[in-house]
């Protein structure tokens, strides 16, 4: 390498760069329309319980290969066994599944700026937020523009460095990002039948299994609690590679969660007293948060501000995760490359931009087609292959790599996972994290296909 290696200047630093990569769209506009559709509270505990059985120990797992190695998992397995054996293909599919990621969110993250910058210019129809989400996505001029400037944006800031771009510059969106959702949950919280709404997101009850199956509600809140983390393409190695050695990873791994958690929960707190307090159905699905808040928001006094503060709250989600994807695939090609910061950004950044294109244009130019069925789009595509192929099998992969004897074990993996001061792992999670917990990410792979493609 050309440039001595970057690390992160502080623990709180690698907390909320970790979090900001966690924490995004997932927590504040899929956790509420899929809590809505769940049924509420019972939901919010399912997706509770589901975190701390399998995020936790899989954070910890690829934390680990990360500050093991002080690498990305572009060249980190290499690095921590003499026969890595299929982890070198293994490691290339990962890096490209981080490039697959971004080819569809920078494109949501697009709509998440637009957003904002049309409610405040005045461009935003209150009285019609479906005719205007459809105007927008069919404008293929508008798609790419935005999609531009999230690369701008994103790449912009990492080149300034880790720790006074992507450290320094996430640090303070996420402590935006907690003033603007403190506050609107506060205010939502004010509204005249905002009870129910709490009663409804907060207060478990067996209700929701009169009107939809049990099976659903348990699938949905465990495909939240383990695709919310991005688990399993290397977003977190990365940021384990750029810490220290003082606090263990366990630890660590609980404070992230809390924090995601935390982001998820004010969402709630934020959506469903609102819509209980103007009368608005909850389980509208993914259509909730463009098409239903709009008409909220447009009722309530000062709507106009409230509105853009909470598309503005939907952008820092998005951009925290940006960021830290595209440190990671700007990491992975400084190792493998053996380049400069600055030399990767020049080629990552014009690559992934026009491998971005088709995810714009798909709602638009190629709206004609649909890879997944008919009304489905390439984002769907892209989604899907992350979501339910590469987040399930990337995961097992890393679990595998770090309990099997055959590749770095478990005896390396639990001295590197409970170095330093903090949470720590018992030796008696072996059984569990090395036999239970790979039925349970094939179960969740195989159930995704099912669900896909076979259920209803």
């Amino acid at each position: 390498m050309s440039e001595k290696r970057e690390s992160l200047a502080t623990s709180l630093g690698f907390l909320l760069v970790s979090a900001g990569c966690a924490v995004g769209l997932g927590n504040v506009w899929r956790f509420p329309y899929i809590v809505g559709e769940g049924g509420g509270a019972l939901f919010v505990l399912l997706y509770i319980v589901f975190l701390l059985l399998f995020g936790l120990p899989m954070m910890v797992a690829e934390f680990s290969v990360g500050r093991a190695a002080q690498r990305s998992l572009a060249t980190a397995y290499p690095q921590l066994t003499p026969r890595p054996g299929p982890y070198r293909a293994i490691s290339r599919v990962q890096v490209a599944c981080n490039w697959l990621l971004m080819m569809y969110y920078t494109t949501v993250a697009g709509w998440m700026i637009a957003y904002p910058v049309a409610i405040l210019c005045g461009w935003f129809d209150f009285a019609d937020p479906a005719g205007f989400l459809a105007d927008f996505q069919g404008n293929a001029t508008a798609q790419l523009f935005w999609m531009a400037v999230v690369c701008l944006v994103g790449f912009g800031i990492c080149a300034l460095g880790l720790e006074k771009g992507v450290e320094s510059v996430t640090k303070k969106m996420m402590a935006a990002l907690f003033v603007l959702l403190v506050g609107l949950a506060a205010y939502a919280l004010t509204l005249e039948g905002a009870g129910e709404g709490v009663r409804f997101y907060l207060m478990p009850s067996l209700e929701p299994l009169r009107h939809r199956p049990l099976f659903d509600i348990v699938f949905d809140a465990l495909g939240q609690s383990f695709f919310t983390l991005s688990l399993g393409i290397g977003s977190m190695a990365i940021f384990g590679s750029y810490t220290s050695r003082r606090y263990t990873l366990p630890g660590e791994s609980a404070k992230i969660i809390g924090i995601d958690t935390t982001v998820a929960l004010l969402s709630g707190l934020v959506i469903f007293p609102a819509c209980f307090a103007y009368d608005v159905r909850p389980d509208q699905g993914p259509n909730l948060i463009f098409n239903t808040l709009p008409a909220v928001f447009a009722q309530m006094p000062g709507g106009l501000w409230i509105g853009a503060a909470f598309f503005i709250l939907l952008a820092l989600a998005a951009l925290t995760t940006v960021i830290a994807v595209f440190e990671n695939i700007i990491a992975m090609t400084m190792e493998v490359r053996g380049c400069t910061r600055h030399k990767a950004i020049k080629r990552d950044a014009p690559l992934l931009f026009l491998l971005s294109i088709p995810c714009a244009l798909g709602f638009n130019l190629l709206s004609g087609f649909h890879p997944l069925g008919e009304g489905s789009t390439i984002m769907d595509l892209e989604d899907f292959l992350v979501s339910n192929i590469a987040l399930p099998l990337g995961s097992l992969s890393i679990l595998v790599f770090c309990v099997s004897r055959r590749y770095w074990g478990w005896g390396n993996f639990l001295k590197e996972a409970n170095a330093g001061r903090g949470l720590r792992f018992g030796d008696a999670l072996r059984f569990y994290m090395a036999y239970v917990l790979p039925v349970i990410l094939v179960l969740v792979f195989l159930l995704g296909i099912y669900v896909k493609f076979f259920y209803r």
